[in-house]
């Protein structure tokens, strides 16, 4: 069995190795992406407390992460991430400040910062759009990258950010990319797993790709569900259910003597 990445794995293979990286939301897609390779994990941190979660995915690096309004300020970072770190978990996705980062940071705790198209925080960079794009908004997630860097993270996910702007980003730190739909000059590449499998409803984004239909075979499944619920209630209303086959009795001595009990003693 491969070993289980580390930090320093990560940022050893930078520039020589694209890793691949999901977001699964159960112990089913978690045990398909390790058995598909897929080296990184975005994952719910309920799984990470799942003592099943390594059986399904032991080699997995995985992060953990919540948007910063659902865990709370600094103190509230650090008391979620240590009972995750003790479970398993390798980094941890955070989106709040940099103060938060520099305290996980010096607690050794593995940080994961985010730039660009931050979708808690998009009203900031004008709504779902790209960031990068204007020299003003380039400057932007560079120093965002940089205050992340500074601050002890060893990783970012660079999101939605022109492929250019991330090449020259890439020169001039010494982060690990998480590349969602920021270009190749990311160190991984990240989508999530409702696209990947087609399972997305309403609009998919750019950088998605899509690469098996989920969707219509859920609507197969769907279809043959009401199928065979209509032939249960159809058989249960006609009374052709249950039949024979499906009951269980008694001796015909044991029914008559407990029919006679009713009558007599009941």
């Amino acid at each position: 069995m491969a070993k289980r990445l580390t930090v320093r794995d990560l940022l050893d293979a930078r520039g020589k190795h694209q890793f691949a990286m999901l977001r699964v939301e159960t112990l089913e897609e978690a045990e398909a992406a390790e058995r598909a390779g897929v080296e990184l994990l975005s994952v719910p941190p309920a799984m990470i407390m799942d003592r099943n979660f390594r059986d399904a995915a032991p080699t997995a690096f995985a992060f953990p992460g919540d948007n910063f309004y659902e865990i709370g300020d600094t103190a509230d970072f650090l008391k979620w991430a240590f009972p995750l770190y003790k479970n398993g978990a390798d980094g941890f996705y955070c989106s709040g400040s940099l103060q938060t980062v520099r305290a996980m940071a010096d607690h050794g705790l593995p940080v994961c910062g985010h730039v660009g198209l931050i979708p808690s925080k998009a009203t900031w960079t004008g709504g779902f759009k790209a960031v990068g794009k204007t020299l003003e908004t380039a400057k932007l997630v560079y120093r965002q990258c940089k205050a992340l860097e500074a601050a002890g993270a060893f990783a970012v996910e660079i999101e939605v950010v022109p492929h250019s702007i991330t090449a020259a980003i890439a020169e001039k730190t010494g982060l690990f990319l998480i590349s969602m739909g920021a270009g190749p000059a990311g160190h991984a590449q990240y989508l999530f797993t409702d696209d990947v499998l087609g399972q997305t409803k309403g609009r998919v984004p750019r950088h998605a790709k899509t690469y098996a239909d989920f969707a219509a075979e859920y609507a197969r499944l769907q279809q043959l569900r009401v199928k065979a619920m209509t032939a249960f209630a159809d058989e249960v209303h006609s009374g052709t259910y249950p039949a024979p086959q499906h009951l269980v009795d008694s001796e015909a001595e044991v029914v008559a003597d407990f029919r006679d009990w009713l009558e007599r003693d009941a």
